[in-house]
């Protein structure tokens, strides 16, 4: 049934990867087109200095049943790691100081991070009316249902540490269809949170446990994994200068000084400023809803120390709210999290400047950034000096997706664009969430949408 049919997928990142791995699977030919010299995408992992290091996303969240069973699949070629049982202790910088975000009744009453007012007020979150704006920014969503300070203090920080974003700009339709759906179906987060924790779940909903995750020796041996799985003759790296071309019922293919044709679906999982380039026979104007989409540029500080002499690392790491007006989003206490990161006696950290509301500081380079890193540094971890034995920068213009209101206009031209080129599918972060298991799920679900169409 699937012998007629030949995908190019254009991407080697996790999407991309997983999407070939379930094709292949189906029985259905596939080629992967990569620009860049590597495969994986942002996710590389490195070693040096007995460090063990991630230069993109550090962690991923078992957050669906797709990533769980994948791991499943692959447990021969790489070992699931959960994160250590402290990473349920988050941190949150106010006034010169980590406090601990409530884990019950008790915290959240004595906690310093919220008001004595907004305290009173969630007791009425359950009753109050849920909100008829589907493109309400979170902001205006966390203020009317909890009050300010849980916005400044809890929603805030949450937000720059999954998207570097700002609250008032991202819409929770598209960006925490979670929380969003809490309200719209049972008419209140807390309510919504206790009618949901009391229904009964199915094998599958059980495997989405929201642990935090890496593998074993860094999650790079998951791409690795999944490429050979795939078959590496199958991912063309260093295809420069792509696009495609529609040819009645096919598409083809230009690169370098090539051109393969054939293909009955083209799957592109490349950030949205490229699609210009990538689809010259779409046209600017039917892609600008899609090419518009606001992206944060971020820069990771990887950190390592042989002999850690700072404060006890004993949770996931801090988040700084904007408020603060400190020099960074957060920090990570990898080595608290995954083994065999850093030596016996050292410690390994990563820490995230720049964001929506801080570009400038993205912008900087690796010597303006230790400057800039050792004042808060000493201030937040408790070095005497700052020495570290090991100190890299890495910088993405395009970091992280930014799902605001005008998602719903960028949905709607993916539709069309999908209908009036059958056959093309638009996939990567342009839509459908920014985490490991969201690309996982999406991958997964566009080979099983093409094997059975």
């Amino acid at each position: 049934m699937n012998d007629h049919k030949y995908i190019a997928i254009i991407g080697a990142g996790i999407t991309g990867l997983t999407t070939a791995y379930y094709l292949k699977k189906a029985g259905i030919k596939f080629k992967i087109f990569e620009q860049s010299d590597h495969i994986g995408g942002v996710i590389r992992t490195k070693s040096t200095k007995n460090f063990l290091y991630e230069t993109g996303p550090n962690s991923g969240v078992l957050g669906n049943a797709e990533i769980a069973d994948l791991f499943e699949e692959l447990k021969n070629d790489c070992k699931l790691e959960i994160a250590d049982h402290s990473s349920a202790r988050r941190l949150i910088w106010k006034k010169n100081k980590w406090h601990a975000l409530p884990s019950g009744p008790v915290s959240a009453i004595t906690t310093p991070l919220f008001s004595l007012y907004d305290k009173f007020r969630i007791l009425g979150e359950p009753f109050r009316k849920k909100g008829t704006n589907p493109n309400e920014s979170l902001g205006e969503l966390v203020r009317r249902r909890m009050g300010k300070s849980f916005l400044n203090y809890a929603i805030d920080p949450f937000i720059l540490g999954i998207y570097a974003g700002d609250p008032d700009y991202i819409v929770p339709k598209y960006a925490l269809p979670k929380l969003y759906n809490l309200e719209q179906q049972y008419g209140s987060f807390i309510g919504g949170a206790l009618k949901k924790r009391k229904e009964p779940k199915s094998d599958q909903d059980k495997k989405a446990t929201r642990e935090i995750f890496s593998v074993e020796g860094g999650l790079e041996k998951l791409i690795k994994a999944l490429v050979k799985n795939i078959g590496v003759n199958h991912v063309h790296t260093n295809t420069k200068n792509i696009s495609v071309r529609r040819l009645h019922k096919f598409f083809e293919i230009h690169y370098n000084d090539a051109i393969e044709s054939g293909f009955t679906d083209i799957i592109t999982t490349v950030n949205a400023h490229e699609l210009n380039a990538l689809f010259p026979f779409i046209g600017k104007p039917k892609l600008s809803p899609i090419t518009n989409l606001k992206y944060a540029k971020v820069t990771e500080v990887t950190i390592g120390f042989n002999k850690w002499e700072g404060i006890k690392l004993d949770a996931f790491g801090g988040l700084v709210p904007y408020r603060e007006q400190r020099n960074i989003l957060g920090v990570l206490y990898m080595s608290t999290l995954f083994k065999n990161r850093a030596p016996k006696e050292g410690a390994l950290l990563t820490i995230f400047i720049g964001g929506i509301r801080r570009e400038e500081l993205a912008e900087l380079n690796e010597d303006e950034i230790k400057k800039l890193m050792a004042n808060e540094f000493k201030l937040m971890m408790g070095v005497s000096k700052f020495e570290p034995d090991l100190f890299k920068t890495t910088h993405y213009q395009h970091a992280i997706a930014q799902y605001g209101a005008d998602s719903e206009e960028r949905i709607k031209a993916i539709n069309i664009i999908e209908k009036d080129y059958k056959g093309l599918h638009l996939a990567g972060s342009i839509g459908n969430g920014v985490g490991i298991a969201d690309r996982v799920k999406q991958g997964k679900d566009l080979a099983t949408q093409i094997a059975e169409n």
